[in-house]
């Protein structure tokens, strides 16, 4: 059954450009992985700094195998790290 992942992140307006770099990167590295559909990544209009990534994987069970993938792993601290934050998912499905 197909999921959807969001991925909700706030980050400083300074620090922007260095966050689409790197999600960039990951969107990069997503798009090689077995059950990635699609994906979308949405700047919230009234909030400067709040992003969405949407993304669609074909299982759950293929989403959790790129959570943890060494790789993503080595991006998402990076993320983390400029956010200052965890980032937090929900899964939905159809």
């Amino acid at each position: 059954m197909a999921v959807k992942i969001f991925i909700k992140r706030q980050v400083a307006e300074d620090k922007e450009k260095d966050l689409t770099l790197l999600l960039t990167e990951l969107r990069t590295l997503t798009m090689k992985q077995p059950g990635y559909i699609s994906g979308e990544t949405l700047r919230r209009f009234d909030k400067p700094g709040e992003t969405l990534v949407i993304s669609t994987w074909q299982s759950v069970d293929e989403w959790r195998e790129w959570v943890l993938c060494k790789e993503r792993s080595v991006l998402q601290d990076k993320i983390d790290l400029l956010l200052g934050e965890k980032t937090e998912y929900e899964i939905y499905k159809y």
